[in-house]
């Protein structure tokens, strides 16, 4: 199969490393808003560059992985189901609910595959965990503890581009709530800080959040997330039941310290990013989307999985903003 690639930024670079090497994949087709940078990949790697989207779609291809500036998912999302194409984007959909509802409409209309890239969803330990809870193994479960901590701050540039903390970082704890538990979550309660760079206020988004959701069974659920944690790239998720205890991401290379005399030692190699942390589950994830292009798996991750925990972002959004309790409920596309 041909498929044809829309951004060569890192995360587009990787992804593209890991399908030349798929047999299934015949040929790749790479562009950039950067035609230069498009050109270097495809020499580096073997494939063929594209001078601009438009060859994309003229030249023929059998499938699409979307990586571009997230400003620009939503409308390429529409473009190719219009097309036919099934599409691998990179979260999210778009950086709002309209923009989102609109593209998921076109691919509804047109009966083609959208999977939206939450590699956690492939992730050795959450899947680990996933199933001690579907199995009971945990007992009655009452108690969720998510984070996702990044080293240091984006550039500044970023920021207004991102959506804000909720939408970009935490929004991959939201999926894995519903995803690990396979509850909804109905309310929530949400507060930031802006204390760190300024680049932060200025942009009106914060550089701490911690959030309080309530899933529909009664379990209580706390997500924090920070762009400032100088000790390392941490993600984490803590089960509690009433037999047992199971934690997500507690390895040699978490980044944390214990102050206990007989504790373990502090990680000699913390990880430094989300691509080290989890090159794993984004070559599974892609492996799936090969897999699902050619019919022969289902869609492990749709884009209305994604719209459910952009609506928990958007619910913790106008939580922080109001400063009050928020159900879900009130949150448009439910």
């Amino acid at each position: 199969m041909r498929i044809g690639l829309i951004g060569t930024g890192r995360i587009g670079t990787f992804h593209a490393g890991v399908l030349e090497r798929y047999r299934e994949v015949g040929s790749l087709v790479v562009t950039d808003a950067e035609p230069a940078r498009a050109v270097a990949l495809a020499d580096r790697i073997g494939a063929t560059a594209a001078p601009s989207v438009d060859e994309i779609f003229t030249w023929g291809v059998d499938a699409l992985v979307i990586t571009a500036a997230t400003s620009a998912h939503a409308d390429l999302i529409a473009r190719a189901a219009r097309a036919g194409l099934p599409v691998f984007c990179e979260k999210p959909i778009a950086l709002d609910l309209p923009g989102t509802l609109a593209a998921l409409a076109e691919v509804d209309a047109a009966g083609t595959v959208l999977q939206l890239g939450f590699q956690r969803r492939f992730d050795a330990g959450y899947t680990a965990a996933r199933a001690a809870v579907r199995e009971g193994r945990l007992g009655r479960l009452h108690t969720v503890r998510a984070m996702t901590s990044d080293p240091a701050p984006p550039p500044a540039a970023y920021l207004p581009l991102s959506g804000g903390l909720y939408r970009d970082c935490l929004i991959h704890d939201f999926d894995m709530v519903r995803w690990v538990t396979g509850r909804e979550v109905v309310e929530v309660y949400a507060t930031g800080s802006d204390a760190g760079p300024a680049m932060f206020r200025e942009a009106g988004d914060v550089d701490t959040a911690a959030a309080l959701l309530t899933l529909d069974d009664g379990t209580l659920v706390t997500a924090t997330s920070t762009r400032c944690n100088g000790a390392g790239y941490d993600v984490r998720m803590e089960l509690s039941g009433e037999r047992d205890t199971v934690v997500v991401g507690l390895d040699d290379r978490t980044p944390v310290t214990s102050t206990e005399p007989e504790g373990p030692p502090a990680a000699t190699k913390p990880w430094p990013g989300f691509l080290e942390r989890f090159a794993p589950a984004y070559e599974a994830e892609l492996k799936a989307f090969v897999d699902v292009a050619r019919g022969e798996r289902p869609n492990p991750c749709d884009g209305h999985e994604a719209l459910h925990a952009l609506r928990i972002a958007e619910a913790c959004e106008l939580s922080r903003a109001e400063r009050r309790v928020v159900r879900v409920g009130e949150i448009a596309g439910g």
